[in-house]
């Protein structure tokens, strides 16, 4: 990573590539208990914060991702009630599924409370539904959090974490994978960002072998574009306990206000998958 007065530049130095983005000004620089965050004002992405250095959410592109981690997965469900996102802490995710009617609680689970405090003054368009009664802001460990909630006491659960390293490490194996298989109710989803399709295959087919080994019936990756991430495409990873996801609630799909991204057309062709990831997916078994 690399920041100056006038560019920062995140170096993917397993891949041999680079993003880079014209800043007009830094707006925070700071460090938790947990990491590095940093917020700049670029000349074509608004403002953009950075974790230990690595792009996490842009005012220009942030609704393509919080949309796709949180409607394919809550329209999947035939009644989602009871939601808990695990990490989420620009809040962004929060507010597209307070967006669903059926939703009666939703729990956000975010280890590092600054990052939800800096969303409040940099990106307040992604907190507006941090004061919905429905919204329950936790600031811990999500792997516990999972551990300690009860049995088929969750619809969904919505893992919106950081790259698979530190303290989101963890997340990504099948030891959480039951706990969240447990805490789901009867037909209960759970979805996890699973990073670039072409640059991280590989962990998108280990995601596959521990959610079966978890105990999850069936799943599902789609992708989506991503402009500020490496590769500029990513994927969400999708599994339902007990039965197979098939289909979705399309007029209550249709139904949704004030998005700019997803609509039931892109529900559909987001689960299409391009040949090789498909190949390697199916080997999984």
């Amino acid at each position: 990573m690399a920041l100056d007065d006038r560019w920062f530049t995140e170096v993917a130095p397993h891949e041999g590539m680079a993003t880079s983005f014209r800043v007009e000004e830094r707006l925070a620089d700071e460090r938790s208990a947990w990491q590095r965050l940093e917020v700049v004002r670029t000349s074509t992405f608004g403002n953009l914060m950075l974790l230990d250095g690595c792009t996490m959410v842009s005012e220009r592109d942030e609704f393509i991702y919080h949309e796709m981690v949180s409607h394919p997965v809550l329209l999947s469900h035939a009644d989602p009630r009871r939601v808990v996102i695990v990490g989420g802490g620009d809040c962004g995710t929060l507010r597209e599924v307070l967006r669903h009617p059926t939703v009666t609680e939703c729990w956000q689970v975010e280890i590092d409370e600054r990052v939800t405090r800096l969303a409040e003054q940099h990106f307040p368009a992604l907190t507006a539904a941090n004061g919905d009664p429905r919204a329950h802001l936790h600031f811990g460990d999500g792997l516990a959090w999972l551990r300690d909630a009860a049995d088929l006491s969750l619809d969904v659960v919505i893992v919106d974490s950081t790259d698979p390293v530190g303290p989101a490490e963890g997340l990504f194996g099948e030891k959480f994978y039951r706990d969240c298989h447990r805490a789901l109710g009867k037909g209960g989803l759970v979805v996890q960002q699973s990073e670039s399709p072409i640059l991280n295959t590989a962990l998108i087919v280990a995601m596959h072998r521990a959610l079966r080994a978890a105990g999850f019936a069936d799943v599902r990756t789609l992708t989506f574009p991503q402009p500020i991430y490496p590769s500029g495409w990513w994927s969400a990873t999708l599994a339902r306990k007990g039965t197979p996801i098939e289909g979705f609630r399309e007029r209550d799909a249709a139904a949704l206000q004030g998005l700019r991204y997803y609509t039931p057309a892109i529900h559909r062709a987001a689960f299409a998958l391009p040949a090789f990831l498909e190949k390697a997916i199916a080997e999984v078994g």
